[in-house]
């Protein structure tokens, strides 16, 4: 008798060790690829809840799920609170050791504060040089421009910014009157409600087209175009 509850005892450590390990392995795979949103005090919301629905809903589904939405604080304290009064808890912050495959920078009313931010700046070149994909949305595209991210590649900001971009980075192909450009790796936009139509058009780029409209669908954005 002894020896049979040993045996099954041994059995049941057997069993919990595999399940651990599955675990273990399915966690670090849900963790293998990271999109990571840069937010700030100030930060413009839509341009941030924007790709977090849309990523958020795209990482629940199986081809999707090896990527992992994170939102990363560009100062030590991870409470921030956005333009119109939402108040995030970031994952991360530009102070943390951490690897990024796709950088989405999301914008501000006033963006000297941030352009002239060494430590930001140097992030982003640095996630530059390992992420697969970079983006911005409305004035992002200034932090992209500083960072050198923009250089010979065609972009665009908010509108109505297009001339003040093409000003202060004469090496930038401003597009105007245009609502995304994609370039080279990099995807731009005006920002507000489009922040939407680029986080699709990315995730198109990321997966596919028919995969990018089963999310649109899914969160009935597609529906927008009967709403006119």
């Amino acid at each position: 008798m002894r020896k049979f509850i040993k045996n099954r005892i041994r059995m049941i450590k057997s069993t919990l060790l595999i399940l651990l390990l599955v675990s273990a392995g399915t966690q670090a795979q849900a963790a293998e690829s990271k999109i990571g949103i840069i937010v700030f005090d100030g930060v413009l919301t839509s341009d941030v809840t924007a790709p977090i629905e849309v990523f958020g809903a795209a990482s629940k589904k199986s081809w999707f799920s090896n990527y992992d939405v994170v939102v990363i604080s560009t100062t030590k304290n991870k409470t921030i609170k956005t333009e119109e009064g939402l108040v995030i808890i970031a994952d991360k912050t530009i102070y943390d050791p951490i690897n990024l495959d796709v950088v989405i920078v999301a914008s501000a009313y006033d963006m000297e504060p941030l352009i002239n931010n060494k430590t930001l700046i140097q992030f982003i070149k640095t996630q530059h040089n390992k992420a697969s994909w970079m983006a911005s949305n409305c004035s992002g595209a200034f932090l992209l421009g500083e960072a050198g991210v923009l250089n010979g590649k065609k972009a665009t900001t908010w509108f109505g910014g297009e001339n003040g971009l093409a000003k202060a980075y004469p090496q930038i192909k401003v597009q105007f009157n245009q609502n995304i450009v994609i370039d080279d790796g990099v995807v731009t936009s005006n920002g507000g409600p489009v922040s939407y139509q680029a986080a699709f058009a990315l995730l198109e780029k990321l997966s596919t087209k028919k995969y990018s409209q089963e999310i649109s669908e899914s969160i009935q954005f597609n529906r927008l175009q009967y709403a006119f």
